[in-house]
């Protein structure tokens, strides 16, 4: 790097401490470390983190491992908020978030998995190729891409889940969507072309301080509460169903039918007499209802007699043919 550029990376690299604490402050300030945990913890683990990568630089080989190893447990933690916010998104949904939440363990083991072959097929360990960097590399498209996924898809389906742009969790999702988006196209263009990298890291830097000043904006911000209208009927039509899916209810299960045919039979006789109360209907009428409904649930063999038994019970004759 010239020392131009140098300056310019270290001042935008000094800014990412400041800023951190800014929003973990406004965090505190407001409560909302209680509700985002583990976004609050990611941003003081940042200014850990760079207060022990910036005092080991003057050693290459501390500054080395060092920063790998920081940048894998700052990669941990952005996933873990990841999955914070798909449980505050779809917090209302309970089934949906059961599914989500099985589908995140099984993302993050598939990860672990990736980056475990990668680190295991790579050469010497202390190079630009050894196994430590290229495990984090793949881990790190991994999670940029989950970032990206996330932002997708609460652009998209924002309006069916009832969360506002203005809420903390887009908020959040932003800031790190965003971020994804540059290094992932800024990776891209490093693989593909002679573009000088310093000029890279200083573009990464810019995204990311432009990230937590989305996030502190935010942070500061009035929330808006969640929209509950009938726009949500959709959402809430996938939450029945899946749980449906994962409770079905057995095939041979005639007894709720009936009991809401009796309920409509009774209803619509108070309706057709409004003067009569509940009382006045007689009782021969209730129990004819439940014999029926008695009747229709035994078995082939035995229905001809209990509905012949039911229609004597009710004053009737019994037919003579069956």
């Amino acid at each position: 790097m010239t020392p131009t550029v140098r300056t310019i990376y270290y001042a935008l690299w000094c800014a990412h401490p400041v800023l951190q604490l800014a929003v973990a402050g406004v965090m505190f300030q407001h409560k909302l470390h209680r509700k985002f945990p583990v976004f609050f913890a990611y941003a003081l683990s940042q200014v850990a983190i760079f207060s022990v990568v910036f005092a080991s630089r003057s050693n290459s080989y501390a500054f080395f491992y060092t920063y790998w190893i920081t940048a894998a447990i700052s990669l941990a933690l952005g996933f873990w908020v990841i999955y914070e916010l798909f449980l505050d998104i779809f917090q209302p949904y309970h089934t949906l978030k059961d599914l989500g939440t099985v589908l995140f363990k099984w993302a993050g083991l598939v990860m672990l998995l990736a980056a475990g072959v990668v680190a295991a097929a790579s050469p010497a360990p202390y190079s630009q190729d050894g196994p430590l960097v290229q495990a984090v590399f793949t881990v790190q498209r991994c999670v940029r891409v989950i970032q990206c996924g996330l932002i997708l898809f609460l652009l998209l389906f924002s309006r069916y889940l009832g969360v506002s742009w203005r809420q903390k969790s887009f908020g959040i999702a932003l800031g790190f969507g965003t971020f994804a988006a540059v290094e992932l196209f800024v990776g891209a263009l490093l693989s593909v072309s002679n573009t000088y990298e310093g000029t890279c890291a200083i573009v990464n830097m810019i995204a990311y301080n432009l990230s937590i000043l989305v996030w502190l904006g935010y942070m500061w911000a009035k929330e808006k509460a969640r929209d509950s209208s009938a726009v949500l009927l959709m959402s809430q039509r996938w939450d029945q169903s899946f749980m449906d899916l994962q409770h079905p209810m057995p095939s041979d299960s005639l007894i709720p039918m009936f009991e809401n045919m009796v309920e409509q039979a009774i209803s619509r006789v108070q309706e057709s007499s409004p003067a009569v109360a509940h009382e006045d209907i007689p009782a021969e009428t209730e129990q004819t209802l439940e014999e029926l409904v008695n009747a229709s649930l035994a078995s082939p063999a035995d229905a001809p007699s209990e509905l012949a038994n039911s229609a004597t019970a009710s004053g009737g004759a019994p037919s003579s043919k069956v």
